[in-house]
């Protein structure tokens, strides 16, 4: 467990497990760490059947500036590709057998985008933006994002956001489908709880069949994840990625 994810059973709202972000200095960067911790407990929520929804949720102004650039560069250098603790965390966000929410205020950026693509509703507040700058870092999409985003938001604004890197506003998001509802970023928390509860509440074994049907063949994600992990891992490798990598850390 570290301390820069919380993880917790909120009393108020029944059923719901809670998955916070808890690194503002540092802008909820993801390290290996973190993303063991969140894999530990969407496995965790796979099997207790106490737990019958899972809420992501960041700290005020940042969901997640996405992974940490000190791991990156330390792969990079170490000539490692990307790190396991990363995969485990997407195989488990993918393959989780509940409701998945989430909460964005402020920044997503990078894995802090793509991680909604998974999600079945999404609220955001006004201010937030979405980014994924991978080919601005000689990296390329993640997340099986490169399959998912252009079924959800079609090959224009696919295209804008994981090749040409241009950032989403709140509402560009929703009207993409990346984003189900836009709030004021004071009723961010309370409503992606709430609506972790209400999903709760409903007659478990209906909501998992519904979810599955909609969701279609988790496989044929995992698969792309996979692909893109093997192209991911050669870039992290390449001097064009190492030179984007000291640039951004000289910043």
């Amino acid at each position: 467990m570290t301390d820069h994810i919380i993880v917790e059973q909120p009393s108020a709202h029944p059923g719901v497990q809670l998955i916070r972000f808890n690194r503002p200095e540092k802008k909820n960067a993801i390290t290996r760490a973190m993303y063991r911790t969140m894999a530990d407990a969407l496995h965790v929520a796979n099997t207790d059947p106490g737990i019958r929804a899972t809420a992501l949720l960041g700290t005020e102004g940042c969901f997640s500036a996405g992974n940490d650039m000190n791991d990156f560069l330390a792969a990079a250098m170490g000539g490692r590709g990307l790190e396991q603790e990363i995969l485990d965390f997407l195989y488990a966000l993918v393959n989780a057998d509940k409701p998945v929410v989430s909460g964005v205020d402020g920044l997503a950026i990078g894995i802090g985008t793509t991680i909604h693509l998974h999600c079945d509703l999404t609220i955001a507040s006004s201010r937030s933006q979405f980014r994924t700058p991978f080919v601005d870092l000689a990296l390329v999409p993640e997340a099986g994002s490169s399959l998912v985003a252009p079924r959800l938001m079609g090959h224009q604004r696919a295209f804008a956001m994981l090749a040409a890197g241009e950032g989403f506003s709140a509402e560009e998001a929703r009207e993409a489908g990346l984003v189900w509802k836009v709030v004021e970023p004071d009723e961010v928390d309370t409503l992606t709880l709430a609506l972790a509860a209400k999903l709760a509440a409903k007659p478990p074994e209906a909501l998992r069949i519904a979810r599955d049907l909609i969701r279609g063949d988790r496989g044929e994600i995992i698969a792309r994840i996979d692909e893109e992990a093997r192209y991911f891992s050669a870039r992290l490798k390449s001097a064009e990625a190492r030179a984007a990598f000291e640039a951004f850390m000289r910043r």
